[in-house]
């Protein structure tokens, strides 16, 4: 297998290997977010179970497709593929065809899960009266969303070869799309208690920033000074989403006679800041691709 090859299965093996995380990760936070009213209703278990399902079939997929990739290369190796264009097509073919299944049933599934979550959280005060008051108080809108972007990832990383300037631009659009979430999550959470404190501004602020920057990124051949300045930027963002959960965190901490559980479950979102990292590497990502492809190993 070539070199290229070998950046081409890394590439979508690093996609995949985020999606799963998030798609497993999304099952602890589902808990916590819908036990604020105890399951209520019995379709607030759906994207919990999704989650489990999801998480589970995608690591059995992708052992599978590791397995076969591992033996393509010892194939490789051993001088069955002799041309150049047989080597270019073993790097191409990384998903086994049961991983491929898996990932566009758990894909399609994510996006019908994310969709009709979108609508169930806004159907009720908002859609009854559509106030801004409504839309803030109410159940975050966007979350379920995540469901809807994880399911597209897994779609796209089947669909288009990487790392070529289709892939990666498409990685950064998932990612801007992502900061765009993160901006407006910020200005309603927070405006719960009308940025009561200063540095609640920060997150606004600086998913404004990345937005710019994702947005210039898709619309410019990047160069390397540009991709480093980047780089500077979404770690910015993931130390924003450390400092954030911190700042989350610790008040379950500073009320005496008050469960712990209880002001994780009814408190500030512990896990919303970590957005910010989360999808400030799903960014890195499609940037580092962006730069392979792109010719931009030269300066500003």
């Amino acid at each position: 297998m070539t070199d290229s090859g070998v950046r081409r299965f890394s590439y979508r093996i690093l996609l995949e290997l985020f999606v799963l995380s998030n798609i497993a990760f999304l099952i602890v936070d589902i808990l916590v977010a819908h036990a604020v009213n105890d399951f209520a209703h019995p379709a607030e278990w759906i994207p919990f179970g999704f989650g489990i399902v999801g998480s589970l079939l995608l690591a059995v997929g992708l052992v599978v497709s590791l397995r076969a990739g591992r033996a393509q290369t010892k194939f490789a190796v051993a001088g069955h593929t002799s041309t150049p264009a047989e080597r270019r097509h073993a790097g191409k073919t990384a998903w086994h065809p049961t991983h491929r299944l898996i990932g566009d049933v758990t894909g399609w599934t994510g996006v019908a899960v994310g969709v009709s979550g979108l609508v169930w959280h806004i159907e009720g005060q908002f859609f009854e009266e559509a106030t801004l008051e409504h839309l803030v108080y109410s159940a975050p809108f966007a979350a379920p969303l995540a469901f809807a972007g994880l399911g597209m990832l897994l779609l796209m990383n089947r669909r288009v070869p990487d790392p070529n300037p289709a892939w990666a631009s498409w990685v950064v659009i998932f990612a801007l799309g992502g900061f765009v979430g993160n901006f407006l999550l910020s200005l309603a959470d927070h405006a719960q208690n009308g940025f009561f404190y200063a540095a609640e501004w920060i997150p606004v602020a600086s998913s404004a920033l990345t937005i710019g920057f994702l947005f210039t990124a898709l619309t410019i051949r990047p160069t390397q000074s540009f991709v480093r300045f980047g780089f500077g930027i979404l770690l910015l963002q993931a130390l924003v989403g450390v400092a954030g959960f911190v700042l989350h965190v610790v008040p379950s901490f500073a009320e005496p006679g008050v469960a712990f559980s209880y002001r994780v479950i009814f408190g500030a979102p512990v896990f919303a800041p970590l957005l910010f990292a989360d999808i400030s590497i799903l960014a890195a990502l499609g940037l580092a691709a962006m730069t392979r492809t792109s010719g931009g190993s030269q300066n500003a």
